[in-house]
């Protein structure tokens, strides 16, 4: 059995764009040849690749379809550049990479900018949490993530990055109306701020406090650097990153709440493929991390 790259790539494009109409446009093809080359794979196949939802999702197979086509598109851009056609005017290869909305907001896009400055590249990151990204290389989404998990996702493999540290801040002002007097007891009524309702980092702090995490009423504010700026407006505390924090602390807009920090350790991981251009990501973001992330 073998599987068309045409047929592979257009599944990818179908699950990237959400629709077939999308993946029409994206492909210059009308929508009914778009449907025929799905049901064409799926005829070969023998199974089928798309939940027709909205937006359309991948079946486990399709994943595997999916994974295929990316792995065969980055080999192509490898082999072109060793022919020499990694001119200014090559085509650009889009790169796909899963990042914690933390990393996202503070070191990740630099290393991202050097590299596209040297290579004909560019990024479709997928921003989720960090205990979560690993399952967008399980199904085929992207092509590496920073990540929560050590062990090597199926097919691919790890490098440790570092840790990053939170700490639990305030504003000066809030610290005095909510946490003055008795600190159990203030903490289990006092306003905090959650990213989403995945987000534990503030409920570990309280936890260490000895506060019941379920007490405080919370604010969500779903965006990193709103979430850091809703902490230096006053809505509630929070666990933010020295990153983030730093100068507010040096201006005294901002209040350490003590208590020990909760560092996350981030890893690397990327397919188990052995690509001159990933690896160059690779050793980008590895060498960044490393460096601006605290030591494990």
């Amino acid at each position: 059995m073998r599987i068309p790259f045409e047929l592979a790539e257009t599944l990818a494009v179908v699950v990237d764009e959400g629709t077939l109409d999308a993946a029409a446009r994206r492909l210059h093809v009308t929508p009914s040849a778009v449907s025929q080359r799905i049901k064409a794979l799926e005829e070969q196949l023998g199974r089928l690749v798309l939940v027709r939802s909205k937006p359309v999702r991948p079946t486990e197979a399709g994943m595997s379809v999916i994974r295929l086509a990316r792995q065969t598109a980055l080999l192509e851009h490898d082999a072109l550049a060793e022919l020499g056609a990694d001119s200014e005017d090559a085509a650009l290869t889009s790169v796909a990479l899963a990042v914690n909305a933390d990393s996202l907001a503070t070191w990740f896009l630099p290393p991202l900018a050097r590299l596209a400055e040297r290579h004909p590249v560019v990024f479709d990151l997928h921003r989720d949490d960090q205990d979560f990204t690993a399952g967008l290389l399980e199904s085929g989404t992207v092509m590496g993530a920073v990540t929560s998990r050590a062990a090597p996702v199926a097919g691919c493999r790890s490098s440790v990055l570092g840790a990053m540290r939170y700490e639990a801040v305030a504003t000066p002002a809030y610290a005095e109306r909510w946490l003055a007097g008795d600190r159990e007891a203030a903490l289990s009524e006092a306003p905090l701020v959650d990213f989403d309702r995945r987000d534990d980092l503030q409920n570990e702090w309280l936890s260490r406090q000895g506060v019941d995490p379920a007490r405080p009423p919370r604010h969500y504010v779903p965006a990193s650097n709103d979430f850091a700026t809703a902490v230096r407006l006053g809505l509630g505390w929070a666990m933010l990153p020295r990153f983030q924090s730093h100068e507010a602390l040096e201006r005294g807009e901002l209040v350490l709440l003590g208590g020990p920090p909760v560092d996350v350790v981030l890893h690397w991981q990327q397919w188990n493929l052995r690509s001159p251009l990933l690896d160059a990501i690779a050793d980008a973001i590895v060498a960044e991390g490393r460096r601006v992330l605290t030591s494990t």
